[in-house]
């Protein structure tokens, strides 16, 4: 498809991901962004070896490996300080060819927005329509402005505002019971070892450091709360919740710092079973916003944008024929990334699943 003109909505991860691959498959491209400042949501992200593999493929190995952290070795200890297993990430390393990178947002976002091109993304830009017809599509934009191009990505996150549009009605994001602190500290072998992922795990809440550049921890609390429960001091907050757990573990409580620590309400959606429209698909959190409890939504963003631009450069009956089989190929492996991480989230903080009702009685 010669000389195609896309139209990228969302300048997070998958967006700009997108926004490369495209760039480097010959085609124009057009970004915009609701913010008047992109900020990435959340202190870190673990991305494993499959969206690690997709920034190799953009050219990025070099640029991702220099801010990811060495995670080595992974070891999870209960709330008594009981050693419940530890193992080497190397059998998987060897395995599938590529080494994990837990990496600072802010970093990989900069990563992603220096090759893209920051002055590249029109931010203050709010989508608010979408008009299609068989030979192209156009975002109409709250301040007037109107984008015409031959595809347009909605990855305008987990808000998406083109969903609605894409699927045929609005959908719900789904409270998946617990909140989420986390945050950046100086990495320390009073807190863990450089190279491990340590995990603490008890009463259904969950402890954790990751390794990131720049020396550091990516940490986060997970403790199951009733939706909208109010916020004190995060400090306090969790140390109340993580009274009486291992040293290592308070003293991260103690070493964070409150004003540049995130808690998040988890939220993710149901399984989508319509990714595109016509000339318009969905991508990232737009299309699979899903619990971080399998470490996967950044990873699947990854893997949805080197799919789409794959399918656009290898088919060319129409842009709608590619997208459609963008669709097919993402569908069920997204779906189950949503289904396998909600599974993960109840088992670790002690959620009785939903069973859907039979209608019949005993």
């Amino acid at each position: 498809m010669e000389n195609l003109k896309a139209i990228v909505i969302g300048a997070g991860m998958g967006g700009l991901a997108t926004g490369i691959a495209l760039r480097q498959a010959g085609y124009a491209v057009e970004m915009y962004d609701r913010v008047s400042e992109l900020r990435p949501a959340g202190a870190g992200i673990s991305l494993w070896s499959n969206g690690v593999k997709v920034l190799n493929r953009l050219g990025l190995g070099k640029d991702i490996a220099a801010i990811g952290g060495a995670m080595e070795q992974v070891a999870y200890y209960s709330n008594t300080g009981e050693k419940l297993t530890a193992f080497s990430l190397k059998p998987l390393v060897d395995r599938v060819g590529q080494a994990p990178y837990p990496v600072a947002r802010t970093e990989l976002q900069g990563m992603l927005l220096e090759r893209f091109g920051a002055e590249n993304v029109q931010l203050q830009s709010k989508c608010v329509a979408i008009e299609q017809d068989d030979h192209s599509v156009t975002a109409i934009f709250e301040n007037g402005h109107k984008a015409t191009g031959d595809v347009l990505v909605a990855a305008d996150g987990t808000h998406s505002m083109i969903r609605p549009y894409v699927i045929g009605q609005p959908i719900e994001r789904r409270y998946v019971g617990y909140v989420n602190w986390n945050g950046l500290v100086p990495a320390s072998e009073d807190l863990a070892p450089k190279n491990s992922w340590d995990v603490y795990v008890g009463e259904h809440k969950r402890a954790s450091m990751m390794p990131v550049g720049g020396d550091r921890f990516y940490f986060f609390f997970d403790v199951p709360l009733p939706k909208g429960t109010a916020a004190g001091d995060h400090r306090e907050d969790l140390s109340g919740f993580f009274d009486g757990w291992p040293a290592p573990v308070r003293r991260l409580i103690d070493r964070l710092d409150p004003a540049k620590t995130n808690r998040v309400e988890i939220h993710d959606i149901e399984p989508l079973q319509t990714l595109v429209r016509g000339r318009v698909a969905l991508l990232g959190d737009a299309a699979h916003s899903t619990a971080p409890d399998l470490g996967q939504g950044g990873c699947q963003a990854m893997e949805d944008a080197l799919v789409l631009v794959n399918f656009l450069q290898t088919t060319n009956l129409s842009v709608e024929d590619a997208l459609q089989r963008y669709e097919a190929a993402r569908v069920d492996r997204v779906a189950d990334v949503i289904t396998r991480a909600r599974k993960r989230s109840n088992m670790t903080h002690g959620k009785e699943p939903e069973k859907p009702s039979s209608g019949m009685k005993n």
